[in-house]
């Protein structure tokens, strides 16, 4: 299974891993990412998220294809959430399942760092003192 997808409901990460239990799979792992409470030395109130969904789950998808042919995994998703997300919300979960843990620590951690670079996912900072600034969500 292989799977990308935009959601404008809270993701439950245990209902999109257990969707990856695979007796052959000796390594499951997961990146979650948070809103957090503070970025570049400002104080975050909340993020929102917007995305081109056929665009953007076209090449979540061609990511995770990528991914498949360049390691030893044997199953990945990833779902991004889209819309306002307060503080501590998960904005962005990743599960990979492999033989082995050494390709599903390098699939995780490519899928998460393309997804970042190449998705047209596009995040607002909404900070404390009422102002709002739009990022880029490479890096983010």
């Amino acid at each position: 299974m292989f799977e990308f997808k935009l959601s404008d409901q809270p993701i439950d990460a245990s209902e999109w891993g257990s969707a990856l239990v695979d007796d052959s799979a000796g390594a499951y792992l997961t990146f979650e990412g948070w809103v957090r409470s503070r970025n570049d030395g400002r104080e975050v109130a909340a993020l929102e998220y917007e995305a081109y969904p056929a665009l953007a789950e076209r090449e979540g998808q061609a990511i995770l294809a990528e991914a498949e042919a360049q390691f030893a995994i044997r199953a990945a998703r990833c779902v991004h959430r889209v819309g306002r997300l307060e503080l501590g919300e998960l904005a962005v979960w990743v599960g990979v399942t492999a033989e082995h843990r050494g390709p599903a620590f390098e699939a995780c951690r490519y899928i998460i760092d393309a997804v970042k670079s190449r998705v047209p996912i596009w995040k607002r900072e909404r900070y404390a003192d009422g102002t709002t600034t739009w990022i880029n969500s490479a890096g983010a």
